[in-house]
């Protein structure tokens, strides 16, 4: 089934809160043809066991965790703009999913996987303690309305297992153009102990995030973007 977010919330059947919820949704001709065509050359199946990232990856080499990649613009720029670093996007939506996977082939990237699953799951069960250099969460759903706060991504479970995830002097960076979400960000953040602020409160934008266009829209109309990078000590 062809899938995509909805506004409503439900709890996973393996009891974690689920931050996304699934509908039937629209997948172009384009997106269908490549998901189908390239899912089999980098697409990483979720299994409950640890993944050998060199062997799926092919090689020995840093490893960054993309949770949420929307279109996948912004990871493939990203990929393309590192050749020496491995990349693995999570995401749940098909659309998305296929967009990576076309502008993978266009670009010939070699550096990106795509895990389509559940984030927590993956995390859980597929990722080893202290295996990854680092976790990128761009502009996550912002769940906007006070009661749906508690649907959001960024909550103390899911970021005290994603520092256990990291190696020591790996990296969560997070950016968000809400700002109340960037006050929840920080102080979740914050009070993870294995973690530590890279600045004091919020980061400027690291020279490796490009900026979508989206967002260069919201900047000249005024609009803030927040980003957080926290180092595991």
């Amino acid at each position: 089934m062809d899938r995509e977010r909805e506004g409503a919330y439900t709890a996973g059947r393996a009891g974690h809160i689920r931050s996304f919820v699934l509908r039937q949704g629209r997948v172009s001709n384009a997106q269908r043809r490549y998901h189908d065509e390239m899912m089999a050359k980098v697409g990483i199946p979720y299994a409950p066991a640890p993944l050998d990232l060199d062997a799926v990856c092919g090689r020995r080499a840093p490893r960054i965790l993309e949770i949420g990649f929307g279109m996948g613009e912004t990871s493939a720029a990203i990929a393309e703009a590192h050749p020496q670093t491995d990349y693995i996007g999570v995401e749940v939506h098909t659309p998305g999913v296929g967009s990576l996977c076309k502008l993978i082939a266009e670009k010939g990237l070699a550096n990106q996987r795509i895990i389509q699953h559940d984030a927590v799951e993956v995390l859980r069960d597929m990722i080893a303690e202290r295996s990854l250099d680092g976790v990128h969460i761009f502009f996550p759903d912002p769940w906007p309305k006070a009661r749906h706060h508690k649907r959001r991504l960024i909550q103390p479970p899911l970021v005290a297992l994603l520092a256990s995830r990291l190696k020591p002097g790996g990296y969560i960076h997070c950016a968000t153009d809400w700002e109340n979400y960037a006050e929840q960000m920080l102080e979740v953040l914050s009070a993870e102990p294995s973690l530590q602020n890279t600045a004091d409160g919020y980061a400027p934008r690291p020279d490796y995030r490009p900026l979508t266009k989206f967002e260069q829209r919201g900047l000249r109309l005024g609009h803030g973007v927040w980003d957080l990078v926290f180092t595991r000590a």
